[in-house]
């Protein structure tokens, strides 16, 4: 059965209980999970299950499909069918999504200004960096973009997740800022991540509910990797 996803409802879930569905040597299959997969761009959770008195540790969150996997530092007393509180690793979780909802600010002002798109890109809990597919490689686009993402970021714009079928979502101009439109979910209802009046995405990672949650963006560095694949890597303030 698929783990239903509690993060894409709520982002802000740092305690659920769920019931173990499947079991190997070194992972569990819960019927349900906060915890999010490295997928979409964006790094794992990690965190702990715990039952009774004994705890484990989620070192690593693998999306197989419609299933995610959590791997453990140990299965030992562990089985199909019991029930498990999870908590995640709330201080890594909060700077993913403040970062994650600043890489969607930042890919919206590239589209709008350079019309450059997204040609890959990974978020941390530390920094966040993106490949943008711009023939000119100048310094001064990313910082003009940066400043520009910081004045968006202080307007305190709340951030509106809600589904769509896939045949409307696909409508919309800009739904999608990756080059390879393949990398969209194949799903009939796509989860829609917007910032009214700056970004409209197909989405299935965690956000924060309001821009003025970001905080301050910093650029740390910008490289030249090729043609149409200049990398800027940026952060957000502890």
């Amino acid at each position: 059965m698929p783990t239903e996803l509690l993060y894409q409802g709520d982002s802000y879930i740092k305690e659920f209980e769920a019931v173990i569905i499947d079991i190997s040597n070194n992972y569990v299959v819960l019927d349900r999970t906060a915890f999010h997969p490295t997928s979409g761009g964006v790094d794992k959770d990690v965190g702990v299950l715990i039952r009774g008195d004994r705890t484990y540790d989620v070192i690593d969150v693998i999306e197989e499909g419609d299933i995610v996997k959590h791997v453990l530092n140990t299965t030992s007393g562990l089985e199909p069918g019991v029930t498990v509180r999870g908590v995640i690793d709330w201080n890594r979780r909060y700077r993913l999504m403040r970062l994650h909802t600043t890489a969607h600010i930042l890919s919206a002002v590239m589209y709008r200004k350079f019309g450059a798109l997204i040609t890959g890109g990974h978020v941390y809990p530390d920094y966040a960096r993106d490949d943008f597919s711009l023939e000119v490689f100048e310094r001064n686009i990313f910082e003009e973009a940066i400043a520009e993402v910081n004045n968006i970021v202080k307007r305190g714009i709340e951030v509106k997740v809600y589904w769509l079928p896939r045949e409307e979502a696909l409508k919309i101009p800009g739904i999608t800022k990756l080059a390879e439109r393949s990398l969209l979910p194949s799903t009939p209802i796509m989860r829609i991540v917007e910032i009214p009046g700056i970004d409209i995405q197909a989405d299935g990672g965690p956000h924060v509910k309001n821009t003025a949650e970001i905080g301050l963006v910093k650029l740390l560095k910008v490289e030249n990797r090729g043609k149409k694949k200049k990398r800027v890597y940026y952060t957000v303030e502890p």
